[in-house]
């Protein structure tokens, strides 16, 4: 999709844009529903009968725990320099998200009352990887490790194996991350028994990590039974770039977000229309050649677009309203462009920093809101795997001071008991 801010249908183009559906069209919360209530209700036996059917092995309920012995096996198979990569990653992550760590807070108010706020983590964590498309061991860390900067004691993994192959890395990296149980287990199945609990999985508090369709869907399903982290939609990066950059580079980045998944979305902004048309032909150029050319084909013929302003704030604009997951400024000033801009799972500025870096290494973590929630949510954090307790302490003045105000309003709401907790006391 080709647009310009110029042209008289650019507004309903536009809106269509904002509009697309790319989740699955196909409706999967009966097949989901099925599924949780059949791993309720056959626990261990429901699971292995899932396992053969999706991932095609059989294995049996005390199988399918991954044992210490596996997984150190599986860290002598990664080479050495992929494990210094892994742990140079885990230690950025790690420390980017302890600097985060909100701190408990007291304070004293005119009346006398004492009030404060405290933190507690989580006492259980699941974290779901995928395992599909594609083993992706960044995800183990970027999920586990502020589970575990925060101060959660159990983590527990549930990863699909088709074939029963488990990719040696994405275990080196459960250790690495500190994930407590791993579990050779995957889709809705995995969901359903993180949630509830079987004979060899327990139940958690939170569930987290993305997965495909019938995962999102089980997590939408089990939410109340447990937190979750929300509910993943496909990949999705807008970039903000001017001429003066090297539209291959642009093209690439593009193709990053593409190569995910066929219904992931890639977006150009650029206030020029010559740099617009060089950045396609280099997108296409690259299609021939790239190993999953078939998937990324088809996430940029489907969903990509490129979009021409004529200035930089309707790109801030445009940007805002379409609440990227990815946000990629490559402008001679990115800051300034992106204190204008207020919604975005995660920004990326200037030309050496790809949205590709984020993903790995940086620090900041790459599980993010996508399809516009960034509107209204946050990219995962150490906050999501703690919770706050408020608290008040106060003495017979500060009661005085402000009880006969809370009195009155018990009165009015006619709740008797209320006020006279209240009166007794007065």
């Amino acid at each position: 999709m080709f647009l310009n801010t110029s042209d008289p249908g650019f507004a309903p183009a536009f809106e269509a844009l904002l509009d697309q559906a790319r989740q699955t069209t196909v409706r999967v919360d009966g097949v989901v529903a099925d599924i949780i209530a059949k791993v309720r209700q056959g626990g261990d036996a429901a699971l292995c009968a899932f396992t053969e059917r999706f991932d095609k092995f059989l294995t049996t309920p005390d199988a399918l725990r991954v044992s210490t012995g596996e997984i150190d096996a599986a860290c002598a198979q990664v080479a050495p320099e992929l494990m210094a990569a892994l742990d140079l990653a885990a230690t950025r992550i790690e420390a980017f998200h302890r600097a985060t760590l909100p701190v408990d807070m007291q304070m004293r108010d005119d009346a006398g009352l004492v009030m404060g706020m405290r933190w507690n983590a989580l006492d259980s964590v699941g974290l779901y990887v995928p395992g599909g498309k594609a083993a992706y061991p960044s995800s183990v860390l970027m999920n586990a490790i502020p589970a575990r900067v925060a101060g959660v004691s159990r983590i527990a993994m549930c990863v699909p194996c088709p074939g029963g192959v488990l990719a040696p890395l994405v275990l080196a990296a459960a250790r690495r991350a500190g994930v407590t149980e791993i579990f050779r287990v995957g889709g809705a199945q995995a969901v359903a028994a993180m949630a509830y609990g079987t004979a060899s999985i327990a139940p958690v508090d939170r569930i987290v990590g993305p997965g495909n369709a019938y995962v999102a869907e089980a997590k939408r399903q089990v939410f109340g039974r447990v937190g979750i982290d929300g509910v993943a939609g496909p990949s999705e990066v807008v970039i903000l770039a001017d001429a003066a950059n090297d539209p291959l580079h642009v093209a690439v980045d593009l193709l990053a977000q593409a190569e995910h998944d066929e219904a992931a979305q890639s977006i150009l902004i650029t206030d020029d229309a010559a740099f617009a048309h060089a950045v396609v032909s280099h997108v296409e150029a690259e299609l021939a050649t790239m190993p999953r050319a078939d998937i990324a084909g088809a996430s940029w013929r489907a969903h990509g677009a490129v979009i021409v302003v004529r200035d930089w704030d309707e790109a801030a604009a445009l940007t805002d309203r379409l609440a990227p997951e990815h946000l990629q400024i490559i402008v001679p000033d990115p800051a300034a462009l992106f204190a204008r801009i207020r919604h975005a799972g995660a920004a990326f500025l200037g030309r050496f920093a790809p949205e590709a870096l984020g993903d790995y290494v940086a620090g900041p973590n790459h599980v993010l809101p996508t399809g516009r929630t960034a509107r209204f949510a946050s990219g995962l954090s150490v906050y999501d795997f703690l919770k706050r307790t408020t608290w008040i302490d106060a003495d017979a003045a500060a009661l005085a001071e402000i009880g006969p105000a809370g009195l009155a309003l018990a009165q009015a709401e006619g709740l008797y008991a209320h006020g006279r907790s209240l009166s007794l006391r007065l």
